[in-house]
């Protein structure tokens, strides 16, 4: 979790070379950082503030900082690909995360997401996370004590959330899976009135399938799909332009609200005459 004051022992750092190239490591006295080749001394970093530029032993300069979150994201330990800082930071938004949400995900993977929605909810919230694979959930539990710290308004589930979702009164659902409408009934008895529920899928084609489900199923409304195009600017002189690589499509987020009720109302309930 990023904190404040002089650097700490245990904590995580961003290393930036003078390429800007990111390397991140933590602050353990018995592991010994190595970069490029070059080894680091930890006694040099700790008690020092943020900022600061250390030597290693090939004289390479770095400039040591606690990680962002769009700079820790991208370098966490995993096995399965992250959902990136652009499409995280919309969720986040879109979903309307907010401090004290109760707040139900599925689909952890190294747990990117995780820490993003477990530092939105803050202490006051609570995040119940459902992972299907007993190692995707370890290095969740690795890479949240690690990068993230003591967790206690977090819950790790490792089941099926398709056969166990049994959270009532939820205000967000989170799903990164492939079919999520198989969820939709238990997601609509999960979430209490006005709660949204948020889907990330790759394809327009999920998409599609998810979107007519919702709508047939008739228990949700403001239904909307979008995605996130990013594009860093070179700058440098006289030249400025767009870089020449952009991260372009990652995904589609489709959000809907709950409706209240006591069942789901038909679509043509809620259709304007």
């Amino acid at each position: 979790m990023m904190s404040r004051g002089p650097l700490r022992e245990g904590e995580p750092v961003i290393f930036f070379d003078r390429k800007e190239r990111e390397y991140l490591r933590r602050l353990e006295r018995e592991r010994k950082i190595s970069i490029r080749g070059g080894r680091i001394a930890i006694e040099e970093i700790i008690g020092q503030e943020e900022g600061v530029i250390i030597r290693s032993s090939m004289n390479e300069p770095f400039v040591v900082l606690r990680p962002t979150l769009a700079q820790l994201i991208p370098n966490l330990p995993r096995q399965a690909q992250v959902i990136y800082p652009k499409d995280i930071g919309m969720i986040l938004v879109w979903a309307d995360i907010f401090p004290g949400a109760k707040v139900t995900e599925a689909g952890v993977g190294p747990g990117a997401l995780t820490i993003a929605l477990l530092r939105a909810v803050g202490p006051e919230g609570h995040l119940i996370s459902y992972e299907i694979r007993e190692d995707f959930a370890k290095m969740a539990r690795d890479n949240i004590s690690h990068y993230y710290g003591p967790a206690p308004h977090w819950t790790l589930r490792v089941e099926d959330i398709t056969l166990h979702l049994e959270e009532t009164d939820v205000d967000r659902i989170i799903l990164d899976l492939p079919e999520p409408w198989q969820l939709i009934e238990r997601s609509w008895k999960a979430l209490r009135p006005g709660g949204i529920l948020l889907s990330y899928l790759p394809t327009i084609i999920q998409v599609k399938s998810l979107v007519e489900a919702l709508r047939e199923y008739g228990g949700f409304a403001c239904i909307e799909t979008m995605e996130s195009l990013m594009r860093y600017w070179h700058i440098k002189g006289l030249s400025v332009r767009p870089q020449h690589r952009m991260v372009a499509h990652t995904g589609f987020i489709t959000v809907a609200r709950r409706l209240a009720g006591s069942k789901p109302l038909s679509q043509s309930s809620i259709r304007p005459a």
